[in-house]
């Protein structure tokens, strides 16, 4: 292996036999198969039967490309495969985005979409995702005996990377409303952050890593099978999230007027929660399982990947559509909605600089959530932006000790420092069915 890759072992924990896995991946596919075959055809529904159709469609995409790339993580180590498949892996939450963006480009009038989908996706990992998880995770240790802190959610070490680089993207973020504008530097520059953050896992220590459900059956097959299947699932849902997408973006939109709902508080909530919900639910099996820490990591990880690639894609996508070089302009719901996602992943990071979230930690980030949820008002959003706020910098100081710890995570250091030892390799899984290990 070549110096400062990182060594990922994987294990795979198979609960499920290879029959059920495949009818399960064929109920994902079915499902789907509805909205390719409609646009295909030119057809148009209903404003509520294609939020439907299109919104189970893209719900279908996610688990074929969430059970895609972690099958393929297996075969393809290092860095490289890390970009490759952060990037497919995030292509059904950032589609009707992008969309958005895309279109703004040439309707103004779809400016805000674009900014309701990625704050929303944003804020509802942090306010209903994460606890959540730490709710469930609690209930298996204290209930069904798993092994874990009873009354919160500790986190490894090197955890710390990807907290300490979404505290870097949402210091940046806070400038973002101030501009009036969403710019090509901020492509470049949260992009580049993404890049950088790649690079520094790429370098980071051995770690090991767990497969479980219908990813880890899938994986346990032999080499060409399990190539042939990561291909295929990522194939068809490609092809799923680009018929889906847009008929998806402009159904929502559609619903609104026709139900006098506000097309952007729909857009906010509703595409997000298609797009994010099998990845919940895998980390809801994480926590289920005892194992608390990969769950909430794989959360924390997309929220990352959100607030740096997928913002950073918002710019681009409107140039491309017809707009201006100077990017996305910000009204005043914009920038609120903004500052408020700004300081409530602020607070996210302040929560886990000690590598832990309390039951109390989650139940101040539910609570706070659906207080601007319930009421969307101007004055609401700004009055829990500044607790959202406070609280983060009363914890941050209160935790002052751990900031060192956490600042020196944004690049490896002694023996995982660029150019330094060769990090250990890691074997492959066997190739043959049903192995019960494997490498990345």
């Amino acid at each position: 292996m070549p110096t400062g890759v990182a060594a990922v072992r994987v294990r795979l924990d198979v609960t499920m036999s290879a029959r059920v896995a495949a009818v399960r991946v064929a109920v994902a596919v079915a499902l789907a198969v509805p909205a390719v075959a409609i646009r295909l055809a030119g057809a148009h529904l209903p404003p509520l039967a294609g939020m439907a159709v299109f919104g189970l469609a893209t719900l279908s995409a996610v688990a074929l490309l969430m059970w895609a790339t972690e099958i393929a993580r297996v075969d393809m180590p290092g860095s490289l495969s890390l970009a490759l498949l952060a990037l497919v892996a995030v292509l059904p939450e950032y589609a009707v985005d992008v969309y958005f963006a895309y279109v703004a480009g040439s309707d103004a009038t779809f400016a805000s979409f674009a900014l309701a989908n990625m704050t929303g996706a944003n804020r509802l990992l942090i306010g209903v995702a994460w606890p959540l998880l730490v709710f469930v995770a609690i209930w298996a240790v204290r209930r069904r005996g798993r092994q874990g802190d009873r009354d919160a959610v500790r986190l490894a070490p090197h955890r710390r990377t990807e907290t300490v680089y979404l505290l870097i993207a949402t210091a940046y973020a806070l400038v973002i409303p101030a501009t009036g504008r969403l710019a090509w530097y901020d492509s470049i520059v949260l992009g580049g952050l993404f890049v950088l953050y790649l690079s520094r896992i790429g370098r980071g220590a051995q770690v090991e890593e767990a497969l479980v459900g219908v990813a880890a059956t899938l994986a346990g097959q032999s080499a060409v099978r399990r190539r042939t299947t990561a291909g295929a699932l990522i194939v068809v849902a490609a092809v799923v999230v680009l018929s889906a997408a847009k008929p998806f973006g402009r159904s929502l939109v559609e619903a609104g007027a026709a139900l006098g709902i506000d097309e952007f508080l729909l857009v906010q909530w509703l595409a997000p929660v298609a797009s994010e919900a099998p990845e919940v639910i895998v980390a809801i099996a994480f926590a289920l399982r005892g194992r608390a820490d990969d769950g909430l990591g794989a959360l924390l990880a997309a929220k990352l990947n959100q607030w740096t690639l997928l913002v950073a894609c918002l710019p681009v996508a409107f140039y491309l559509g017809g707009g201006s070089f100077d990017g996305l302009h910000l009204d005043a719901r914009q920038t609120e909605e903004l500052y408020l996602t700004s300081a409530q992943t602020l607070l996210g990071v302040a929560v886990l600089t000690n590598l832990r979230i309390s039951r109390w930690e989650a139940v101040g980030l539910v609570a706070l959530f659906a207080v601007q949820f319930a009421i969307p008002a101007r004055t609401v959003r700004y009055v829990v932006a500044v607790a959202y706020a406070v609280l983060a910098l009363a914890l941050l100081v209160h935790r002052r000790r751990d900031l060192p710890a956490l600042l020196r995570a944004a690049w490896p250091t002694g023996d995982h420092r660029p150019g330094g030892p060769r990090a250990t390799a890691t074997s492959r899984p066997p190739d043959t069915p049903g192995a019960g290990g494997s490498g990345r």
